[in-house]
C-alpha cells in the first residue's frame, strides 16, 4: 500500500504529516513511502532523513500523488491538489469542511475518501490519535509565552531590593486542551491564574494546576457527547458576561480559547470590558481565525485599543513546527494502524474511531456532523 505525503500548499504553514521516525515504522509494517522534496525542510527534516528512514523523494505533489492509495497532509487541499489525486484514493487531513465545505464537490468527483483528522473522538482508545488535543497543548503552551513577550509586567512575584514586585494575574477563558495548558504554563512562570469555562466538569482539572476555577450557577448542561462546549442560552450569556466583565478589569492577561464547533466562536469580550482594563494589559485571542472572542480581534494582527494589546495568531502551532509535526506524525501513525490491518483498509467497521472521521466514503458525503451543519 503506497503511502504519500505532499509539500503543505497554505502559506506559511511549516507543519509536514509524517516524520522520518513514523515513516521508519509505517514502512516496517509494509507500507510504501513516497515524500515530496522539502516537505519536511520547514519543520526541520531533511530529505536525507527520510530516504534514510526509506522513503523515497519525488519532485512534486503530481508525482507524490499519482500512484498513492493514500495521501496524507496536515491542511485541507487546494482545488488543484484534489484535481491531481489518484481516482478512488484516500485523503487524511485536517479537512475544514465547514469553511471549505466547496471541496466536498471536488471529492465527489474524483471519488475521494476523505477523513477528516479533527473528528477524531476524543476518548480514551482514541487518545493516542487525537490530533487536535496534540494541537491544543502546544496553543496553550504558546499562547503563554507571546502574552509574556507582549507584557511589560514579571510573571513571578519578586522580592527585591527595590520592594516587592506581585505577580502577574492572569484570567484564561476555557479549560479545554489549550485552556488547561496554558494554566500549566503560566504556574510554572509565577502567574496567579483564574480560569473560567462553562462546563463545571473541568472545575477539578482548573484547580489541579493551581488555578482558582470562577464557578456561576448553571442550570444547563454546557457541554455536548464529545465533551466540547455547546451554544448557550441568552439568559446563561448574560451571567457569564458579567462574571467575565468583573474578573478582566483586574486582570493583566486574558488568554481565551473558547471555540464551538462547526460555528463561529463565541464573544466572550466585548469592547466595554477591554476598556476597563489597565494599561499595558494584553489578550491572546486563540479562537481569532473563527472570528474571535473578543469583538476587538483580527486574524494575525496585534490591535492596540485604549493600550490593550489584542493578538489574535494565525496557525499558532505552525509557529513550533517541529514538534507539532512529530506530534501530528505519532497521531496519524497510530490512526493508520488502526484502520489498516494485514495491508487492507478498513473502513467498513462500526468502530468511532473509523467512522466519525469518514467526511466523504467514494466521493459521497457520509458525515453526520457536516450533513446537520451544511443541512445536506
Amino acid at each position: 500500500m503506497k503511502i504519500s505525503v505532499p509539500k503543505e500548499s497554505i502559506q506559511n504553514e511549516k507543519r509536514v504529516a509524517l516524520t522520518p521516525e513514523s515513516v521508519k515504522k509505517l514502512i516496517a509494517k509494509g507500507f510504501e513511502v513516497s515524500i515530496e522534496t522539502d516537505a519536511g525542510k520547514s519543520a526541520n527534516y531533511r530529505d536525507n532523513e527520510y530516504q534514510e528512514a526509506g522513503a523515497k523523494i519525488v519532485s512534486s505533489f503530481s508525482e507524490a500523488a499519482a500512484s498513492a492509495d493514500i495521501v496524507i497532509k496536515v491542511r485541507h487541499p487546494n482545488k488543484d491538489e484534489i484535481n491531481i489525486l489518484k481516482e478512488g484514493s484516500i485523503l487524511l487531513s485536517f479537512q475544514d469542511p465547514i469553511n471549505q465545505a466547496q471541496n466536498l464537490e471536488g471529492f465527489k468527483n474524483k471519488k475521494i475518501t476523505a477523513l477528516a483528522l479533527e473528528f477524531i473522538p476524543r476518548s480514551t482508545l482514541a487518545q493516542s490519535m487525537d490530533v487536535l488535543s496534540s494541537m491544543g497543548t502546544i496553543a496553550g503552551y504558546k499562547s503563554v509565552l507571546l502574552a509574556a513577550n507582549a507584557q511589560q509586567r514579571l510573571f513571578p512575584m519578586m522580592m527585591t531590593a527595590a520592594g516587592t514586585i506581585p505577580p502577574v494575574k492572569m484570567l484564561i477563558l476555557g479549560a479545554g486542551v489549550a485552556g488547561l495548558q496554558a494554566i500549566a504554563t503560566a504556574k510554572k512562570l509565577g502567574a496567579v491564574v483564574e480560569a473560567f469555562d462553562t462546563r463545571p466538569a473541568v472545575k477539578q482539572e482548573v484547580e489541579s494546576l493551581g488555578a482558582k476555577f470562577l464557578e456561576m450557577e448553571l442550570s444547563e448542561d454546557a457541554q455536548d457527547e464529545q465533551g466540547y462546549a455547546k451554544e448557550m442560552t441568552e439568559e446563561f450569556i448574560k451571567k457569564e458576561m458579567e462574571l467575565i466583565e468583573k474578573h478582566i478589569s483586574k486582570s493583566d492577561i486574558c488568554i481565551s480559547t473558547a471555540q464551538v464547533f462547526g460555528r463561529k466562536a463565541p464573544v466572550l469580550i466585548k469592547e466595554y470590558m477591554v476598556k476597563k482594563m489597565k494599561p499595558g494589559s494584553v489578550i491572546i485571542d486563540l479562537a481569532a481565525e473563527q472570528g474571535g472572542n473578543c469583538e476587538l480581534s483580527k486574524p494575525g494582527e496585534t490591535v492596540n485599543y485604549n493600550d490593550v494589546l489584542i493578538i489574535g495568531p494565525e496557525n499558532i502551532t505552525s509557529t513550533m513546527a517541529e514538534h507539532t509535526s512529530k506530534m501530528i506524525s505519532k497521531n496519524i501513525e497510530n490512526l493508520l494502524m488502526h484502520i489498516v490491518k494485514e495491508n487492507t483498509i478498513n473502513l467498513e467497521s462500526d468502530d468511532e474511531i473509523i467512522q466519525r472521521p469518514l467526511l466523504t466514503k467514494n466521493g459521497e458525503l457520509v458525515s453526520q456532523i457536516v450533513k446537520d451543519i451544511l443541512n445536506k
